[in-house]
């Protein structure tokens, strides 16, 4: 049964709140979510972009079927691999289902560790006009190294906000720098549609340390290895899928395919999907950092019910 405080009246002062568990991958927030969702009455709502792949689910830690029986679990596993599936399309899903929730009297837990996807649900989303396809393809065929090169001319600011070795990012960076005539952060100042400032939201980025972050995952990958992990890919491959598809890129699937394809040992591969947790945890935690004024950190234990959650400040 939903929790009454969170039915929604048309008297109300206040609507009612969306819940929001971010954090590095092997934190725990998964658990805390569910915990929320049971104590409640809510939905987990998925905020990772690997889980929303029906392909993946134990590469991707996906909720199993004994948690999803739990608590009623939206987003996850609902698109197709061959789907080029975008930050802007789970935002406007998302909305959809943090209304449903509130139609239903149901509190809104959104749990996931993809920043882009966190970013511009709260703050909305820029109104880039469409990029010519002739100029997408030749930015697209670019090696990473002379798109970053071309984008630290061109667009400076932005180069200077992204990783060299960030393909997917660079790309679209100088694309919509050089289809638009303006850089990409011209268009993110004008983001409209965000979350924020339209509801409470009750938000915290779970935190562990380092050593207990990199263990955690170290078991975790175990039990995927072992769980399905590398027939799920397998089965991936062989639906030959366009070499641009964002499933391609999951945490996993390019180490498993090298082991597949017999240019990597299953340790070896074990070991460089380990190093690329690690660094992906690295990036989430720096990610965490650059909200440090908005966003409380917390750990796992420290999360019971809602009122744990401190209200984000709107900035």
């Amino acid at each position: 049964m939903p929790d009454p405080a969170f039915s929604s009246n048309i008297g109300d002062r206040e609507r009612p709140p969306v819940a929001l568990i971010a954090g590095p991958t092997a934190s725990g927030k998964s658990a805390v979510a569910l915990r929320l969702a049971k104590t409640h009455g809510g939905i987990v709502i998925n905020a990772d972009a690997s889980q929303v792949y029906f392909d993946l689910a134990v590469l991707t830690a996906r909720p199993s079927p004994d948690e999803i029986a739990q608590a009623p679990h939206r987003l996850f596993g609902h698109i197709d691999g061959a789907q080029a599936y975008s930050a802007a399309a789970w935002a406007g899903e998302a909305h959809n289902e943090i209304a449903r929730a509130h139609a239903q009297g149901l509190l809104p837990i959104l749990v996931g560790g993809t920043g882009l996807y966190l970013d511009t649900l709260l703050h909305g989303i820029a109104p880039i006009p469409d990029i010519d396809p002739a100029i997408r393809a030749a930015v697209r065929a670019l090696p990473v190294a002379e798109a970053y090169a071309a984008l630290a001319q061109e667009d400076a600011i932005s180069a200077t906000r992204l990783n060299a070795g960030d393909t997917a990012r660079v790309a679209r960076a100088l694309e919509v720098m050089r289809s638009t005539g303006h850089p990409l952060h011209h268009w993110q100042t004008r983001r409209t549609g965000g979350l924020l400032g339209q509801m409470p939201i009750r938000a915290a980025v779970i935190m562990l340390p380092r050593e207990e972050l990199a263990q955690r995952a170290d078991r975790r990958l175990d039990q995927m290895l072992a769980g399905g992990a590398i027939g799920e890919v397998a089965a991936l491959l062989a639906r030959d899928l366009p070499a641009d598809r964002p499933i391609l890129r999951a945490l996993g699937v390019r180490e498993i395919s090298a082991a597949l394809a017999d240019r990597l040992s299953l340790t070896e591969a074990r070991a460089a999907i380990l190093s690329g947790t690690t660094a992906y945890q690295k990036r989430q935690i720096t990610w965490a950092r650059n909200r440090q004024r908005a966003w409380t950190k917390l750990a796992p234990h420290e999360i019971a019910t809602l009122d744990d959650l401190p209200i984000l400040s709107v900035q």
